[in-house]
């Protein structure tokens, strides 16, 4: 099997040769710390500057490393108001840090007034979609090729701030489903468009939950997310598509209602967040498939390479045997990942990880718990 065939039998909760690998975000430290032959320092601004490079980046770190799929995301223009700060065309600020992974600052909408004049970007923009171009032509039938989006909520609070945009659920309602509507609206032309050019798994990266539980009520939930997250599944599936949702945290108490929507896999599963995958397979392993489980908030930045060979075989063991699985981390690779502890995360999924799983592993960790020992982990250590 290739990398295309390995990554869409799990999704079909297939069994395929061996549990495909693939990551959300895989970002440039990590990259650089693996292949700096690939990279070409430049300012930390560059991934924002030039789109494609960067993904040109990724997809030469992919090939190389010959993981079984690419994530890719929708290309933009930005207008650099610092060196590290600039202004995308939602009108949201961000700030560039030393990681090279911007938050927002600024929000563009204060008041229903703001919203009244606001518009958002054009989703049929020539450049919207190169870098996903870029991807079909160079992997398109040998890699697969997912398409990260979004639905109604992480845009709405980076136009609105997180704190506004939960309070106006409570006493503004209609403003925070209009801010919805806007973002929904473009975000599922934008999948439209990546199912029209080639994308072989749509994806949305709108987060939902933290380690305690969800960020809202799971009626707020149901009656401000559930809708916009339904009408991206709905694109995905018209197109003929499965559909993939990335959010991280304990989604326990929401998760059947994103089940309920006929995602096709949950990415990525956090087991510090208390989502263990065993659970999670014996719940839901006939309805999804299931992406993710080793940590990365710990294990991968600061565990032993022998420890990651641990999370491994335990993550097989609880989410894959039969198929289903696509291993990942338990959320991306991020700067503060050890690029030996990757290494270690991929090899051990291609020794162990080849079908049928060996029933004496299976045996010995489907039982094992090794994120235990994070959970009561002080971040600042």
């Amino acid at each position: 099997m290739n990398g295309y065939e390995r990554m869409m039998a799990a999704i079909r909760r297939e069994q395929p040769d061996r549990a495909p690998l693939w990551e959300l975000i895989i970002n440039r430290p990590v990259i650089e710390g693996l292949a700096p032959d690939l990279f070409t320092p430049g300012k930390k601004r560059s991934y924002e500057a030039d789109p494609q490079g960067a993904t040109r980046l990724q997809a030469d770190f992919i090939e190389m490393e010959d993981l079984d799929g690419i994530t890719v995301f929708e290309d933009g223009h930005v207008e650099w108001l610092k060196d590290d700060i600039y202004r995308d065309e939602w009108g949201i600020v961000w700030q560039v840090p030393d990681s090279g992974i911007p938050y927002a600052v600024e929000h563009p909408i204060r008041s229903e007034s703001d919203l009244d004049g606001y518009s958002a970007p054009d989703p049929e923009a020539d450049y919207r979609m190169k870098s996903l171009e870029m991807v079909v032509d160079r992997f398109k039938g040998r890699r697969a090729i997912v398409f990260l989006g979004h639905d109604g909520f992480e845009f709405s609070h980076y136009l609105r701030g997180m704190q506004n945009l939960l309070m106006d659920y409570l006493v503004n309602p209609d403003f925070a489903r209009r801010m919805a509507r806007i973002v929904t609206d473009y975000k599922a032309r934008v999948l439209e468009r990546a199912a029209e050019i080639g994308a072989d798994v749509l994806c949305t990266g709108d987060d939902y939950a933290h380690n305690q539980g969800p960020i809202m009520s799971p009626a707020h939930f149901e009656e401000f997310v559930l809708p916009y997250l339904q009408e991206v599944v709905d694109v995905a599936h018209t197109a003929g598509l499965p559909f993939l949702k990335h959010t991280d945290g304990n989604l326990w108490r929401i998760l059947d209602m994103i089940v309920d929507t006929g995602i096709d896999a949950l990415d990525p599963i956090e087991p510090v967040a208390g989502m263990d995958i065993g659970r999670v397979k014996r719940l839901y392993g006939d309805r999804i498939a299931l992406a993710g489980n080793v940590d990365c908030s710990y294990l991968l930045p600061r565990g032993t390479e022998e420890e990651v060979v641990e999370a491994v075989k335990e993550t097989l063991a609880k989410g894959g045997v039969g198929g289903g699985l696509i291993l990942a981390s338990s959320n991306s690779i991020h700067p503060s990942v050890s690029p030996a502890n990757y290494r270690a995360m991929v090899r051990a999924a291609r020794q162990f990880g080849r079908y049928p799983l060996d029933a004496d592993m299976v045996a010995e960790y489907a039982t094992k718990d090794y994120a235990a020992r994070y959970r009561h982990t002080d971040h600042t250590d």
